[in-house]
């Protein structure tokens, strides 16, 4: 019977290290010591290094820092591009940003309340971001969700919540696979108001039906209408010049 146990107890230490070693790693990392500080959480997760630049040029992680260690400020909820989802933009996309351009794109990112995993069940769709609201269709963000997955679009494209970098009672950070780009700086332009049937050629014939025409109330028409006056006037004064020599004469 020994001979039986001590594989059996072997087989079941290494499926709880196992087990334990999966839990680990899916578990949000903890907290930097000190004050709370985005750059540091997000340094210490890795692979992000691309979005700790923009929080860099744009000042937006400086502001972050001063709201969470505000006690008088409500929580944060913060959507985390990975390099691999910045490396999945055209060539050349944030480098055709302006600066307040680049500040929008973090600010899209960035929810001005705390989420957990689970509210993401109940939220309100469209979500505010410090962007702005969607009042105006400019900064659009609905969240849907499928079990456990939780998606994200923004109208112009679609993103997953892949996991938990880092939660607490006032900040919750939390990984996608994509870039978040509004409909402000990224939608397509409306389109042009179509043609006219004929085009140029409509123009011509419209203003050719508008010139005179046979039949019509031509120039022609008018000189004979001036001639006829002509002539009903040459009547009257033959008949005025018969009438004063009748008088002055008979």
């Amino acid at each position: 019977m020994d001979q039986f146990r001590i594989p059996l107890t072997l087989a079941t230490v290494i499926l709880l290290s196992s087990t334990m070693s999966r839990t680990l790693a899916q578990a949000p990392a903890p907290a930097p010591s000190g004050p709370t500080n985005i750059t540091k959480i997000l340094d210490k997760a890795g692979q992000f290094k691309t979005l700790i630049r923009l929080f860099q040029i744009t000042q937006i992680g400086d502001q972050i820092n001063t709201q969470l260690n505000n006690s008088k400020q409500a929580g944060l909820t913060l959507f985390a591009p990975t390099d691999a989802a910045f490396s999945g933009l055209p060539s050349g996309t944030l480098n055709s940003l302006s600066d307040q351009q680049k500040v929008s794109l973090i600010q899209f990112h960035i929810l001005p309340t705390f989420l957990s995993m689970s509210q993401f069940q109940t939220v309100s769709n469209p979500l505010r971001t410090q962007a702005g609201d969607s009042a105006a269709g400019a900064f659009p963000l609905n969240v849907t969700t499928s079990g456990n997955q939780v998606n994200i679009s923004t109208g112009v494209n679609q993103a997953t919540l892949a996991n938990a970098i880092y939660t607490d009672n006032q900040l919750a950070v939390y990984q996608v696979d994509k870039v978040l780009l509004p409909l402000s700086l990224f939608g397509s332009p409306a389109p042009a108001p179509a043609p006219t049937a004929g085009g140029e050629n409509s123009k011509k014939k419209s203003t050719g039906v508008s010139s005179p025409v046979a039949g019509g109330d031509s120039p022609a028409d008018t000189s004979d209408a001036g001639g006829s006056s002509v002539r009903f006037g040459v009547v009257r004064l033959g008949l005025m010049a018969v009438l004063v020599y009748k008088i002055c004469f008979l």
